[in-house]
Parts: C-alpha cells; sequence; structure tokens
C-alpha cells in the first residue's frame, strides 16, 4: 500500500478508572509500555504518527512523536480525538487525505489494518472505514477523510455529537473484517482490567513460541 498520504493517531487519552486511575498508555505489558506496543504496529502503516493525549505532554518526552491535545475540552471522549486528529494533519501535513486511528489498549490490533481498510473504501467508493471482528464493531479502529473535518467540528459544537457511531452513521461506511490470529485470538483483544495483562502476556509468548 502507498501510505504516503495515510497519517496516524493514537488515542492515548483513557481515564482508565477499571485500571485505578492513570495512564492506561504508560502502562507497561511484558516490560514495555502499551503505548509502545501500539507505536510498533502502527507506524510501518502510515506516514507520520501523533500521539493524541490530555495533561502534561511531557509525560510522553521518550516517545519522541508530536503529542496533541484535545481541540475541544472536557475529555469529550474519542470522537474529540478524531477531531484533532483531522485538524492537526490539515495544518502540518496538509498533503495528508486519510488519517487512520488506533487504540492504545488492544496490543494485537493488524499490522495490515490500514492497507485493507483504504483497499475497502476504495473498492467500494466508500467515505470512512471502520474494523470489525467476531460481530463487534471497533470504531476508534478507523481511517477517516481528513477532507471532513469542518462537518464533524460542526457536528461536535453545534449539536453537542459525542458518539462515534452516531456521527458516522450519515456517511458510507464500510466495516471491514479481521479474523482472530492464528492462536485463535482477536486482533482487537483489549486490556480493561487488571487480570487481561495477565492473558495479553501469556499471547504474546505464545506468538513468539
Amino acid at each position: 500500500m502507498n501510505a504516503e498520504n495515510v497519517s496516524g493517531l493514537i488515542l492515548a487519552g483513557g481515564l482508565s478508572r477499571r485500571l485505578g486511575g492513570g495512564d492506561k498508555a504508560l502502562m507497561e505489558l511484558a516490560g514495555r509500555p502499551l503505548l509502545t506496543h501500539a507505536i510498533d504496529r502502527a507506524i510501518p502503516q502510515v506516514d507520520q504518527l501523533v500521539i493524541n493525549a490530555n495533561g502534561d505532554v511531557a509525560r510522553f518526552d521518550a516517545f519522541n512523536l508530536p503529542v496533541v491535545e484535545d481541540v475541544i475540552d472536557g475529555y469529550a471522549g474519542p470522537l474529540a480525538g478524531v477531531l484533532t486528529g483531522l485538524e492537526w494533519m490539515s495544518e502540518h501535513h496538509p498533503h495528508c487525505q486519510w488519517l487512520a486511528t488506533f487504540a492504545t489498549d488492544a496490543p494485537f490490533f493488524p499490522t495490515d489494518l490500514v492497507e485493507k481498510l483504504l483497499c475497502q473504501i476504495r473498492s467500494n467508493n466508500a467515505d470512512m472505514a471502520c474494523a470489525i471482528s467476531n460481530g463487534r464493531t471497533h470504531p476508534v479502529f478507523a481511517l477517516w477523510p481528513v477532507a471532513l473535518k469542518n462537518e464533524l467540528r460542526q457536528a461536535m459544537m453545534d449539536e453537542a455529537m459525542r458518539k462515534v457511531d452516531r456521527w458516522t452513521a450519515r456517511y458510507k461506511i464500510e466495516h471491514v473484517k479481521f479474523d482472530d490470529d492464528k492462536n485463535g485470538v482477536d486482533p482487537f483483544f483489549n486490556i480493561n482490567v487488571p487480570e487481561n495483562f495477565t492473558e495479553a502476556e501469556i499471547l504474546l509468548k505464545e506468538d513468539v513460541n
């Protein structure tokens, strides 16, 4: 895939209430922050990569990537992160046509995610695409057209739009199916509670062996 017009945004602003609070993105899995796992999988798929997070951006200095705060105050959810990425890319990388978004709490997301999403968009003349696995939609693992940034801002500001699926329902969206990996693991296995870290470490070992 030609990734020169696809940029990436890692959504790292989760409040991690079910994990006791703090930055989920900085919690360690197998000795490395979850954010590092996400970066390793995302960066080969895009032309440039940015982290979306609020608060003191200095805590992400070690990752050597731009960090952008939500352009809408009040922890407005992942849709605010999408808008932030669209507007930031439009300003700083005007050649960018597409924004791919990734969550930090799914350490096994596909390394061909962007390629498959873009292929389905082009094949079906769709406006955008998101991933689906085992009958479950993953709206933050998606590919968004930068050209819709103004429409998204208007929806968020004038209509208080916060639900990703409510906004995407206005457009032609492709839901792209991803199968379980060779070990039968859902590629979008996500970490929400402490025991998920133990499960993920076992899965990482199985993947190596």
